[in-house]
């Protein structure tokens, strides 16, 4: 089998003049993908009893690889730019507010200032009303430090707040909406820095290993190359090893989606990492029970979207489902009578006609927002998360993020959902492999074996995970 010109794709081998069996002409798992580009045929096909066999795809689908030197990724996303509390309750008499469940020692200062002017509602009823004072700060442990702030409501009589927001227990929200001072007052002295949340993630060693004894080292493959310098010779490889790339492979994704931080001792050196499931359980959206193809299938899917309105709408978004929840929006979207029926359109892609509903669709846009559907057959094999029916989809929004690099010091841009590998000048651990034993033109043992060793280090990064969706 001959190749012309390999171009640098396989610059770092020794292609040899006769067909010997040597470390440096051997084609090992980094060189794969251009193989199979060029030589599809490369490996004997075998029947596949169980279809396409390997789940992987989906990070490479949604996500980015870049290097790093360090063991530790280290990042900070901002917080909100308008200033709003939750869970506040009010004074009998209506004159105060108090914000419950602050971070212990958080600054009087850096909460709410004198003269600002806010939004008070129970979600029925609704006042506005200045900030007059500050009152008591009390700092308490596990994040119950509680801010009494001292109002004067517009439109009631008193200036205090209606019947309806007085005594409420943890149930009013509130936000500011601006300010108002008197003619030649004097500035009050209100800074405020934009909060800001810091998050980190370690990368975990994943190994494997292929072996083979010497004897059955007979399933060789040689490929001719000419270089672009013009010489040329032989590279060889092992048809059998693919077996074990593949399945590395899929742990190399597999482990980043279930991998968690270790809380307990596991193992001298063993931390865990935070995969994509625990990250979006921690931080991100979690819808349950969803049946999307019922009666009340479009009201649910409004209900996500709702909550995407909340956290910063990003416009583009990849759903990842299983079957039955993948064919669940499919009979959620067929139910609509006519093209673009209920604000529903079907064509994210240019908003095409040609696009419209069909029950092989790819994509629909609902509202402001532009869905990429497919299946995940991670959530379809038994052998993987098929078995357990637990998880039926994820939604992850496309694009990128912007957030601060504490180890590069400045902001940066990078995809929602990336990958992070060590690599520096001397050593790239992205997805490596080497050969030991006696077979193969490598003596690092007397063992009559060839061992075709596997390794990667690296971790996931999912930023802004409020914007994720975890279907279950």
């Amino acid at each position: 089998m001959a190749l012309a010109n390999t171009g640098a794709a396989l610059q770092h081998l020794t292609p040899r003049p006769v067909k010997g069996l040597f470390g440096d002409n051997y084609l090992s798992v980094a060189d794969m993908d251009f193989t199979q580009q060029f030589l599809p045929e490369v490996y004997e096909k075998e029947v596949e009893r169980y279809g396409k066999r390997t789940v992987g795809g989906f990070l490479r689908m949604v996500g980015a690889e870049m290097p790093m030197a360090s063991d530790r990724i280290v990042w900070s996303e901002q917080g909100r730019l308008h200033i709003a509390y939750d869970s506040v309750s009010s004074a009998a008499n209506g004159t105060a507010i108090t914000l419950t469940g602050l971070p212990t020692g958080t600054d009087p200062s850096s909460l709410i200032g004198v003269g600002q002017t806010l939004v008070i509602s129970n979600g029925t009823v609704t006042a506005k009303a200045r900030v007059d004072s500050m009152g008591a700060y009390a700092s308490a442990a596990n994040n119950a430090s509680t801010q009494i702030v001292n109002i004067k409501v517009y439109g009631e009589a008193g200036s205090a707040l209606p019947a309806a927001l007085r005594g409420a227990t943890t149930s009013l929200n509130i936000f500011v909406f601006g300010s108002e001072y008197a003619k030649g007052s004097a500035d009050v002295g209100n800074s405020f820095d934009a909060s800001f949340t810091t998050f980190e993630n370690k990368p975990i060693i994943l190994r494997d290993k292929y072996n083979v004894n010497g004897s059955d080292v007979a399933q060789i493959g040689w490929v001719e190359v000419t270089t672009e310098a013009g010489t040329g010779g032989y590279l060889w490889y092992l048809k059998s090893e693919h077996e074990s790339r593949l399945r590395f492979e899929d742990y190399l994704e597999m482990s980043m989606v279930e991998t968690e931080k270790a809380v307990g001792a596991i193992a001298t050196g063993v931390t865990g990492s935070e995969g994509m499931f625990e990250a979006i359980e921690d931080r991100g959206l979690v819808y349950n029970a969803t049946d999307f193809g019922g009666a009340n299938g479009l009201g649910q899917f409004d209900e996500i979207l709702a909550e995407l309105d909340k956290q910063g709408a990003i416009e583009e978004n990849m759903m990842f489902l299983d079957r039955a929840t993948s064919l669940g929006i499919d009979n959620m979207l067929a139910a609509q009578n006519s093209y673009g029926a209920g604000g529903t359109s079907y064509g994210v892609f240019d908003n095409s006609e040609d696009m419209a509903l069909n029950l092989g669709f790819s994509g629909f846009r609902r509202g402001s927002y532009d869905f990429y559907k497919t299946d995940w057959k991670y959530l379809n094999d038994s052998t993987t998360r098929g078995s357990i029916g637990d998880i039926e989809g994820v939604m992850v929004p496309a694009g990128t993020s912007t957030v601060y690099d504490e180890q590069l010091g400045t902001n940066i841009s990078r995809p929602f959902l990336h990958i992070r590998y060590r690599a520096n000048e001397a050593e790239d651990r992205r997805m490596k492999s080497w050969i030991t034993g006696s077979v193969g033109g490598n003596f690092t043992s007397a063992v009559d074996e060839m061992n075709v060793h596997f390794l990667s280090e690296r971790a996931l990064c999912v930023q802004a995970a409020n914007n994720f969706v975890l279907l279950k």
